[in-house]
């Protein structure tokens, strides 16, 4: 996994911002398998605000862990606003943070009728948490790569905007 000179400065604005907040931020991952931890940890000083990640890439980790009901996955599928909102707030819970960001999608084959390429990123916390949908089928690597910079990108402009 290759981290980019983008990817960087992002994950060295959102280091600053969230220690000039004194906020902490983890991750919960299915399609991304922990590209959007590896982005932010890129830098040094991660470990001040970023507490940990999961990468919850079956749906019963997802339901256990993060405590995404099974309803929920049955009723929006897992490649779901729903769903991925679901995710962030499990991860400020399991990982005691003010924000997570987490991503769900295929980035390989779809499945359930769902393209590939179709991806849910999420961020944010408490009760204010967003959700975007990317539809770009660019092939796995590149499908992920994408959503990870996407997801860190969407939650700079959070920070930014909200604090």
């Amino acid at each position: 996994m290759y981290t980019t000179d983008t990817d960087k400065k992002i994950a060295e604005a959102i280091k600053e911002r969230m220690c000039k907040l004194g906020k902490t931020l983890s991750t919960a991952e299915s399609c991304t398998s922990g590209r959007i931890a590896a982005t932010l940890t890129s830098v040094d000083g991660a470990s001040e605000y970023v507490q940990g990640g999961l990468v919850a890439y079956q749906d019963d980790v997802k339901s256990r862990f993060l405590g995404v009901p099974p309803s929920l996955i049955k009723e929006y599928d897992v490649v779901s606003e729903p769903v991925v909102k679901a995710m962030v707030a499990g991860a400020c819970k399991m990982f005691d943070t003010d924000f997570a960001i987490a991503s769900t999608g295929y980035a390989g084959s779809g499945s359930n009728g769902i393209s590939s390429g179709t991806i849910w990123i999420g961020w944010g916390g408490g009760k204010d948490i967003h959700a975007k949908c990317l539809n770009e089928n660019l092939g796995r690597e590149a499908n992920t790569a994408h959503a990870a910079e996407c997801a860190v990108r969407e939650f700079l402009d959070y920070i930014n905007s909200r604090m």
